[in-house]
């Protein structure tokens, strides 16, 4: 909304602000003032003449010779060029040593004629020509016959004025007119705004309106309101120039006395008007109805317009005159040949207009504001207003009588404010008296009640205010929000911090991406087809389907990870980048049911994979292609990360979408009892070449077990201050026997005096039986109080070598 300071005055004194000062003190009590506009680009010495002839220059033939009284005294020679120049005119004259924009008047022989000074066109003035009425658009500007001779162009032009442009939020439709921002200036200033009288200006004669014309509303859930009044006899033409000036202040170009006025009114009010060449409204009739759908309507742009069904309407009683708060009819415009007209001002269904404006692409001042929700008690003031105004400068008889439909009804409403409330939400000390005075200067009267309560009349025109709190920020930003003191929170505060889960998730994180790995995040939905390739951990459960799904691919929840990881892969891989270590953390889902009738399950699970070499070609080594044992051996980092190590159990397996001889299942010791948490191995090889990917390892594992087994804290022990004493053991064992099981045996049967046990060789062939392989374990005993003897490290020795030889058949390798 733009705001002229010049205008503003009409309804209250600035006498002594500026409008820097101003702006400043709107948008500490709340509005924002986007900037301020200067309408006067630099001029000075610009004045109005009268053009008392006009001759062709003698050397020139488009250039004319012009004797100018400027009031200076004496007749000014000046030479124009502008093909709309003629005797009679009074025009902005810039005399010598004037400024305009960019340029300075000086006398000037131009083809050997002297020129006192130059008459100005709009452009020159530096003012917005398109906003100028089309016939003032081209050539040097004409004022009015009545302007003055002598008189600062700046002041018959309204230039010295600085126009605020506010920045309004949506609640506050209010300051969308004159007279609101003049309520809201006054309440800052601590002054009661000057409003116009329409009732006591507005004289009535010619018989009652009622016998002209007639209205009514089809729905009122359409249009709460509707006023017309007839004015006969007026005479279209051009508006009074103070008029023109403010109307191109707010940014509205000038058109005719009749349409200016409704402009001029709507800023004012805020209350949007339109006006019908009555003689041309089919039954003299106006009804508020819906278009019928595929109706047609050509609006004032002489468009034709397909409506909907949606869409209110205006029409006579033969067809739709205008778009009810958008735009009017072309057949039932006021011309220059109008005389009689419907003046209309109505309350319209704002969510209607606003539907209608966007679909048509007509957005425009009225239906801004009827989206906005105009005040329903200026619909009547704002139509007296504009009527009053016609007859005085379009030289119309309004008839007696204002006819109406709808309920015209517009009551405030009183709301009750607890002066304990509003100090205590501020946090300020402020007597009855204080909020009482801050409420009566924003225009909201109100009367004391028992125990510090208020009860405030709100006005129609404050539609935001609506709950106590609503006032209460109100006597806020009056009051000041710099005046409101700071209150130093008060309580108990919990510092923030993550779950367990959340905290194990990020560790998890940081582990694996140390580690080399690259985390990804692939999509949740995958294509039906992939919900069984591994389905080792959903235990039977059924995938989850969308009920809308983007496209087939992505139509059901994910049961894996892994999934998604083939086809990141693949797509790396396709783009030369085959070495790959990929994790990704996320959430799988799993139903118990079919057709669900209750939540499915969301399960968080690691997924991870390998492909390509763990180093690359060198000069003196070959490259080093990943293996089985690689994504084992981060897997047991992970574990040793989460102190699970003692209780995970690899087995051997063939889980589906896995090489059958080359994949195992994980469990998790609980007791007694084993869980399965994950499987791991080298894709199956048709699945792989499938993603055209080579050998490939991947890894699933569920990651709420071990966030609930998960032992974080680090334990700090002793260095060992006595030395240990190795044993190596090679053992010719079954193939079948893993090497898991005898290293759990021989931590078993060691004793607190074994420190340490690992395989650090296998072999097969040679010597051995076709079914018999080699392991080779190292021990290492230590004492944490002395240092060991030859006869206690062989007392143990012996006992672990006798219960591997018990349990497994083993024997030393000679």
């Amino acid at each position: 909304m733009k705001v002229s300071t010049s205008w503003l005055k009409d309804y209250i004194s600035l006498e002594g602000v500026t409008a820097a000062e101003l702006a400043e003190k709107i948008t500490a009590a709340g509005i924002e003032i986007d900037g301020i506009e200067n309408r006067n680009q630099g001029l000075s010495g610009i004045v109005v003449g009268l053009v008392k002839s006009k001759e062709k220059h003698p050397d020139a033939d488009k250039l004319n010779v012009c004797v100018v009284d400027a009031g200076q005294g004496e007749d000014l020679q000046i030479v124009c060029g502008a093909k709309n120049v003629a005797a009679g005119q009074k025009v902005p004259v810039a005399l010598v040593g004037a400024a305009l924009p960019g340029l300075t008047i000086k006398k000037a022989k131009l083809r050997g004629v002297l020129s006192q000074g130059m008459i100005c066109s709009a452009k020159e003035l530096g003012m917005n020509d398109k906003l100028l009425p089309k016939e003032q658009q081209e050539g040097i500007l004409v004022l009015p016959e009545e302007t003055e001779i002598g008189l600062p162009v700046t002041r018959v032009l309204g230039l010295d004025d600085e126009v605020l442009e506010f920045d309004l939020t949506p609640n506050r439709s209010d300051c969308l007119s004159m007279i609101g921002a003049a309520y809201e200036v006054g309440a800052i200033l601590g002054q009661e705004p000057r409003l116009p009288k329409p009732e006591e200006e507005l004289i009535q004669a010619g018989g009652p309106a009622s016998d002209a014309v007639t209205v009514s509303v089809e729905d009122e859930s359409l249009c709460t309101h509707y006023a017309v009044r007839y004015i006969s006899g007026v005479k279209p033409g051009p508006s009074p120039q103070w008029m023109q000036n403010r109307l191109m202040a707010a940014g509205i170009r000038p058109i005719s006395n009749i349409v200016d006025i409704t402009n001029y009114v709507m800023l004012e009010y805020g209350q949007p008007l339109h006006a019908f060449d009555a003689d041309k409204l089919a039954g003299g009739r106006l009804a508020v109805r819906l278009a019928h759908e595929g109706e047609k309507l050509v609006t004032l742009d002489g468009q034709e317009r397909t409506l909907g069904a949606h869409m209110i309407v205006i029409a006579d009683a033969e067809k739709p005159v205008g778009l009810a708060g958008v735009m009017g009819g072309l057949d039932s415009e006021v011309t220059d040949a109008t005389v009689n007209i419907a003046l209309e001002s109505a309350r319209f269904n704002g969510s209607l207009v606003r539907k209608t404006a966007r679909q048509l692409g007509l957005r425009s001042e009225a239906s801004l504001r009827f989206e906005k929700t105009v005040d329903p008690g200026s619909v009547l003031p704002a139509l007296d207003r504009a009527a009053s105004l016609i007859a005085r400068y379009a030289g119309g008889a309004v008839l007696e009588g204002v006819v109406q439909a709808g309920n015209a009804a517009a009551e405030p409403i009183v709301l009750t404010l607890s002066l304990d409330k509003v100090n205590a939400r501020l946090g300020t000390v402020l007597s009855l008296l204080e909020v009482k005075t801050l409420l009566l200067r924003l225009g909201l009267p109100c009367g004391d009640a028992a125990h510090g309560l208020l009860e405030v009349r709100v006005p129609t025109r404050r539609g935001d205010i609506t709950r106590d709190v609503d006032l209460i920020e109100e006597v806020a930003r009056l009051y000041g929000y710099d005046n409101i003191p700071s209150t130093p929170i008060e309580g108990p505060t919990t510092p923030g911090s993550l779950t367990r889960p959340q905290a194990l998730r990020r560790e998890l994180r940081h582990l694996l991406a140390h580690g080399g790995y690259q985390e990804t995040m692939g999509y949740s939905f995958i294509q039906p087809d992939r919900t069984g390739l591994f389905p080792a951990l959903q235990g039977g459960a059924f995938a989850v389907k969308l009920a809308m799904p983007m496209s087939e691919d992505r139509s059901v929840l994910r049961t894996s990870l892994l999934p998604e990881l083939l086809s990141i892969a693949e797509y790396n891989t396709n783009r030369r980048q085959s070495d790959l270590a990929l994790f990704e953390i996320g959430n799988i889902f799993l139903a118990d049911e079919e057709r669900l009738t209750r939540q499915p399950r969301e399960l968080p699970v690691l997924g991870m994979l390998l492909s390509g070499n763990r180093s690359s070609k060198q000069w003196n080594r070959p490259a080093e292609p990943v293996d089985f044992f690689d994504l084992k051996g981060a897997l047991e980092t992970v574990f040793d990360q989460f102190g699970l190590s003692d209780r995970i159990v690899y087995e051997a397996d063939r889980p589906e979408g896995f090489h059958p001889g080359r994949s195992a299942s994980v469990y998790l010791l609980d007791g007694d009892a084993r869980n399965l948490i994950g499987t791991l191995g080298q894709i199956h090889p048709e699945l792989a070449r499938r993603h055209d990917l080579t050998d490939t390892y991947a890894a699933e594992l569920l990651l709420e077990p071990m966030y609930a087994a998960a032992r974080t804290a680090i334990q700090y022990t002793e260095p060992p201050r006595f030395p240990g004493m190795e044993r190596d053991i090679a053992l010719v064992v079954e193939r079948s026997v893993p090497s898991a099981d005898l290293l759990k045996t021989i931590r078993e049967h060691g004793g607190s005096l074994l420190q340490t046990a690992q395989v650090f060789d296998v072999y097969t062939g040679g010597r051995l039986g076709e079914n018999q392989k080699s392991i080779a374990v190292s021990l290492l005993y230590r004492h944490p109080e002395h240092t060991l003897t030859e006869e206690e490290v062989t007392e143990v020795h012996d006992r672990v070598l006798a219960a591997l030889q018990q349990s497994f058949g083993a024997e030393l390798r000679k």
